[in-house]
């Protein structure tokens, strides 16, 4: 007669035959070891979509900048909003409707309190400031004199309202109601004001007390690209492609012919040109603008650009040169989020292989599917199922290290959790990449400036 041991598990249970080392796993609601690839980026959509849902500001309803499940919040800001994780986690929400992980109609009334929120909160020449005060509206200066618009955080949210405005404008009378107001939004902004008098680049921030003193143009290969995508579609205050050649591309210059690994990198990343910038660099400009087959007059193909860049950092990753425990095929990605100081508090940085100190921000992979399915499954299946203490309320935590003995910290930031479903969604479906790119003002801005597709028609 068999002799059948049971043996607890975090997730299930497994029956063990002494006849036999081979285990029969039943697996409960939890049991993620046997569960296909489509059930785990099920799992870890679901998952994420909580900070937006569950977790968000009680007033605005929009994207708190952070969740700290141990309930420290620096500067008592539990209900400060960040702009640009405003507008990943309104894609959250698509995806969520999209996937009847949340009801339809509750998201048409959570998004329209969102656009109503930000109807009547502080603008500056039509951009939001980086923090809202999710209760009044008002502007949270991010810094002394970063106190006034900020154009780049601005336009990661208009991703999202453009993408809500395109989900919805054919819906009943509710969601038109829903697209009209988010359609308003955006052409409120005023992007050609941010050319600083006519100035052939964008600035980044403009201050109502400092002015122009931040004076941060937008030059060079880093996050921004759809900024001065949006300048050029907007209907209301463009920008002209004279603006985004000399200004983004540096009037070409910011091309190279370097490569890492033996991966062309083709642009020089600012001041990361050696391995390339954070992965977030080949994420947040990308969760609408789908860079397939998308060329302009320098750059043959952003996706060859932003995969190698992805590769770049996993490679860099596998072949651990600092010697960091854990980095491997199923555990690598550097990019900016938490971090762990030397005397063990949490930080924050933006992590690269210039700057590697032995922490993994899970966003940095998962947020990477499009470019790296196998190597991100790789790492969503090693996280879910040889470290569930990475993982909490709202999915994968933040900042995690193998190597200083499984450091974790259980906080969360909108623009790390945001960038998550939207892109595994635009592997599995391309759903955010085709409401953003057919929409018509977007298809004529990317005319303007001259970009190809060989996905869509300008």
């Amino acid at each position: 007669m068999k002799k059948i041991i049971l043996i607890s598990t975090l997730a299930g249970v497994l029956l063990m035959s002494c006849e036999s080392t081979k285990p029969v796993i039943i697996a409960t609601e939890n049991q993620m070891i046997n569960k296909s690839d489509e059930a785990l980026m099920n799992q870890v959509q679901r998952d994420v979509l909580k900070y937006f849902w569950e977790e968000a500001e009680p007033n605005s309803r929009l994207g708190r900048e952070r969740y700290h499940e141990d309930n420290i919040y620096p500067q008592n800001d539990k209900n400060v909003i960040t702009t640009g994780g405003s507008g990943f986690g309104m894609m959250t929400i698509l995806v969520g409707v999209e996937r009847k992980f949340i009801p339809r109609k509750e998201a048409v009334q959570r998004l329209t309190t969102m656009a109503d929120f930000l109807a009547k909160s502080d603008r500056h020449h039509g951009a939001w400031s980086h923090w809202i005060n999710g209760e009044t509206g008002k502007t949270v200066p991010f810094g002394k004199k970063d106190n006034g618009g900020d154009l780049v955080e601005t336009a990661f949210l208009v991703q999202g309202i453009i993408s809500v405005r395109e989900y919805f404008k054919n819906g009943n009378q509710e969601e038109k109601n829903l697209a009209q107001k988010m359609d308003d939004l955006w052409k409120g902004v005023e992007w050609n004001w941010y050319t600083k008098g006519g100035e052939k680049t964008l600035y980044w921030h403009w201050s109502p007390t400092y002015g122009w003193e931040m004076n941060f143009p937008l030059k060079g290969y880093d996050e921004t690209l759809v900024t001065y995508i949006l300048a050029a579609s907007s209907p209301t205050y463009p920008i002209d492609a004279e603006t985004y050649y000399k200004g983004w591309t540096r009037n070409g210059t910011y091309t190279t012919d370097k490569s890492k690994y033996g991966l062309p990198m083709y642009v020089k990343h600012n001041g990361a040109e050696e391995y390339g910038g954070p992965l977030f660099w080949a994420q947040y400009s990308y969760l609408g603008l789908d860079p397939t087959g998308l060329s302009d007059r320098y750059v043959a193909n952003y996706f060859d650009l932003n995969k190698n860049q992805v590769l770049i950092d996993y490679k860099y990753c596998v072949e651990n040169p600092k010697g960091w425990k854990g980095y491997g095929p199923n555990y690598w990605g550097l990019s900016a989020g938490y971090t762990r100081n030397n005397d063990g508090s949490v930080g924050y940085t933006a992590h690269t292989p210039i700057n590697d100190s032995g922490v993994i921000n899970p966003t940095a992979a998962l947020s990477s599917f499009p470019y790296t399915p196998k190597e991100s499954m790789d790492f969503l299946r090693f996280l879910y199922q040889e470290k569930p203490e990475f993982i909490g309320s709202a999915g994968p935590y933040d900042a995690t290290s193998i190597n200083y003995n499984d450091w974790f910290t259980p906080r969360y930031l909108a623009i790390d959790q945001g960038t998550i479903s939207p892109m595994i969604e635009n592997f599995r479906t391309g759903l955010l990449w085709n409401l953003f790119m057919n929409a018509p003002e977007i298809k004529q801005g990317l005319k303007k400036l001259d970009f190809k597709s060989t996905k869509y028609t300008f």
